[in-house]
């Protein structure tokens, strides 16, 4: 059966217009672990910047499984609360660049802020697809 690329280009489409999802991930144990994160879409995938030692890379090292949710700051699902399953990998450094501008682009001078206060080495970046 052939895979619709176009409809999964678009399944995130709605999330779009969010400042903020539910990015929840699994433990080895299975049990699941919501964060609230600044992302953005493109190309039908979600970038999202973290903390390279963070509970949420380390268990996207060991299950790529994610699910996301529109949230507000706080995690307070909103909207819906239609959830979306996707894919999620740690980039390698050679694509770090590109996922900056993508975030940088949708959250402007409060990104470029937030990456001034924090230590820019200890960054890395993830990308979620759709299932």
């Amino acid at each position: 059966m052939a895979i619709d690329k176009t409809s999964m280009k678009d399944t995130f489409a709605p999330l779009a217009n969010q400042q903020f999802i539910l990015l929840t991930t699994f433990r080895k144990d299975g049990r699941a672990v919501p964060t609230p994160v600044w992302f953005a879409l493109d190309n039908g995938a979600l970038y999202i910047t973290t903390m390279r030692s963070s509970g949420k890379v380390k268990r996207i090292r060991h299950n790529s499984q994610v699910t996301v949710v529109p949230c507000d700051r706080r995690g307070n699902v909103i909207g819906d609360g239609k959830e979306y399953p996707g894919h999620a990998r740690e980039l390698p450094a050679s694509e770090h660049g590109r996922a900056h501008a993508i975030l940088a682009r949708k959250y402007g001078l409060m990104y470029r802020i937030f990456m001034l206060l924090g230590r820019k080495s200890e960054r890395t970046y993830l990308e979620v697809v759709p299932v």
